[in-house]
């Protein structure tokens, strides 16, 4: 049977995710960050409740299922993992599979998350936000449509680790603020980052943490130097998410993101 599972693993790799399957069955026992994702789990993993029993919890951008399986494992009553990849559905349905996990696993979109027709108690947001075209869309539809209580977001950062104070406004004139290294910024990735041409942007502390508190987020704690502990909020200045219309020609496949 373990050698079963092992050629059925290996079939639907390559992982991202180096999940322990069991007799010791890894799925990524070779990844470049080491045991990734745990090694990031185990900074911060303190900081969600350890107890979910009776919540709901969503993990947009599942991947391989890592955070899902480890949510289910502290006792939460509905785990729904979502993700444009179907290799990666694949690989979080045989995991949960393996380990014996009911956990719902969907192929959707973070900006089709209104489709949910419903709020989580949990949701987490690790390691998406950059390899999306429009990222702040993405943090106000989870605000509107998904968000019920606790956000644990995660992004890459790069730039300046600085956050400096931020006035109320600031004059047409006053370009200097632009130059500060503490100051918001998003940048921006033309053509590909890490060999990944899906790292479209890439914030600085001090952006993200205003992007989230823009999108209607109180940033309650940051356990871990990439990873913030949130709870929904009033949105500033009443603002919501934008809804364009769809263009999308019949039988166009959308661009796929890459590893989170």
């Amino acid at each position: 049977m373990q050698d079963d599972r092992r050629r059925q693993a290996e079939a639907l790799g390559p992982w991202f995710h180096n999940i322990d399957l069991g007799g010791g069955l890894w799925t990524a026992p070779d990844h470049f960050l080491g045991d990734y994702p745990n090694v990031k789990w185990q900074r911060f993993a303190h900081a969600i409740p350890a107890d979910l029993t009776g919540r709901s919890v969503l993990d947009l951008g599942c991947n391989g299922g890592f955070y899902s399986l480890a949510m289910k494992r502290r006792g939460a009553a509905r785990v729904l993992g979502i993700d444009e990849d179907v290799r990666y559905l694949a690989q979080a349905r045989f995991a949960a599979a393996c380990l014996g996990h009911d956990v719902e696993f969907r192929q959707m979109s973070v900006y089709d998350v209104g489709a949910l027709g419903e709020r989580f108690d949990l949701v987490l947001f690790m390691g998406v936000l950059y390899h999306l075209r429009h990222p702040l869309l993405a943090l106000d539809l989870i605000r509107e449509h998904v968000a019920g209580d606790l956000l644990v977001f995660q992004s890459m950062l790069r730039g300046s680790r600085a956050v400096e104070p931020l006035a109320e406004d600031y004059d047409f004139w006053d370009m200097d603020a632009f130059e500060r290294p503490g100051y918001p910024r998003m940048h921006f990735v033309e053509r590909a980052y890490a060999h990944d041409w899906t790292n479209w942007w890439i914030p600085n502390r001090a952006g993200i943490e205003a992007m989230l508190r823009a999108s209607g987020f109180a940033i309650e704690a940051q356990p871990e130097a990439e990873v913030y502990l949130c709870r929904a909020a009033p949105v500033p200045y009443g603002l919501g998410a934008a809804y364009p219309a769809r263009g999308r020609e019949q039988g166009h496949e959308p661009r796929q993101g890459g590893a989170r």
